[in-house]
């Protein structure tokens, strides 16, 4: 993940969000549980039909890549304090967080369901292998990619690596049509650049991942950041890397989520089951990764501050099976 502030580069792309598509009218009566009920003018079969026409892709991949300086490409021209191109950059950690897409017809909302929060192969693997394992992921399923800033640096950092070592996409370049694939812009449905639809793709400032993890109450870099990824793999601590790069995307899931019940994607109730998951699986993978245990933690305690749910009025849910 590219920190737009660390590499000193602003960048200022035309174009404007598309309206996200709507059933009825913007309010609709909430059930016992916050979820939204359908109006009697959508039905169940409907709901179905815009399932498979507009949702073609059923498990959100968190996407995240940490990076160091290829000095075999760059330039020796190069200037020193200049970010490098996607090119140059050698892949050391990817981490994804993976959710199996549901869809609620009586509340007209999608359901997440989070299977992992994990890095890619074991830490003593190469570029070669990371990013071979990656593809054979992405070709598995029919996967909808989020990331921060991934348009303009993690998927040209992966795709430009590949090339490199001799790898074949094809799945990423033929999947999908002409106005609805990985690489259009605005489809939404196939890869979602979160930054880049929160400041509605360039009109408004862009956010770093920090802000915009600190704005919904989660936990944000803790203490690491990009810019010292290459430090760390000099001294051997790739996996720290690993550590942050995973930290990453749990901050982006918890993003996603808020700006999915933003834009209609979900509902109240489908987004808090959705945090509790994300809870879950923290909790149990942090006995073996504390980070994650950590990350889990310093949300907790944020909670107060900023509550993660959207339509409970309490945030038990927020404690540990143990509390």
């Amino acid at each position: 993940m590219l920190d737009l502030h660390r590499a000193g580069t602003q960048l200022r792309l035309p174009g404007t969000a598309l309206p996200v598509a709507r059933h009825g009218s913007d309010v609709r009566p909430s059930d016992s549980r916050g979820r939204q009920r359908p109006h009697s003018g959508v039905s169940r079969t409907s709901a179905r039909s815009h399932d498979r026409e507009e949702r073609p892709n059923d498990t959100l991949l968190m996407l995240d890549v940490e990076t160091v300086p290829d000095p075999a490409l760059i330039p020796a021209e190069w200037p020193a304090d200049r970010f490098p191109k996607p090119l140059w950059h050698k892949v050391v950690a990817i981490s994804v967080v993976e959710a199996a897409v549901g869809w609620d017809a009586g509340a007209l909302s999608e359901t997440y369901e989070v299977r992992s929060c994990r890095s890619g192969g074991e830490p003593d693997w190469d570029e070669v292998r990371l990013l071979r394992a990656f593809w054979k992921l992405f070709e598995s399923s029919r996967h909808r990619i989020v990331t921060w800033n991934g348009r303009a640096f993690d998927m040209p950092v992966i795709l430009a690596r590949s090339l490199v070592h001799g790898l074949s996409a094809p799945a990423w370049f033929q999947r999908g049509t002409r106005w609805a694939n990985y690489g259009h812009r605005h489809a939404q449905e196939w890869h979602l650049d979160l930054m880049d639809a929160m400041s509605s793709f360039g009109a408004a400032p862009r956010l770093t991942l920090e802000e915009a993890a600190a704005a919904v109450g989660a936990p944000g870099k803790m203490g690491e950041h990009g810019s010292g990824v290459a430090d760390l793999v000099s001294r051997g601590e790739i996996a720290r890397v690993r550590a942050y790069c995973e930290t990453d995307v749990a901050n982006l899931f918890v993003v996603f989520l808020r700006w999915a019940y933003l834009t209609g994607r979900v509902d109240a109730g489908s987004h808090d089951e959705a945090i509790d998951g994300l809870l879950r699986r923290l909790d149990e993978d942090g006995a073996e990764r504390p980070h994650l245990a950590a990350f889990a933690r310093e949300w907790r305690r944020n909670a107060e501050r900023v509550p993660p749910y959207v339509g409970r009025r309490s945030q038990a849910g927020m404690r540990t099976c143990g509390d």
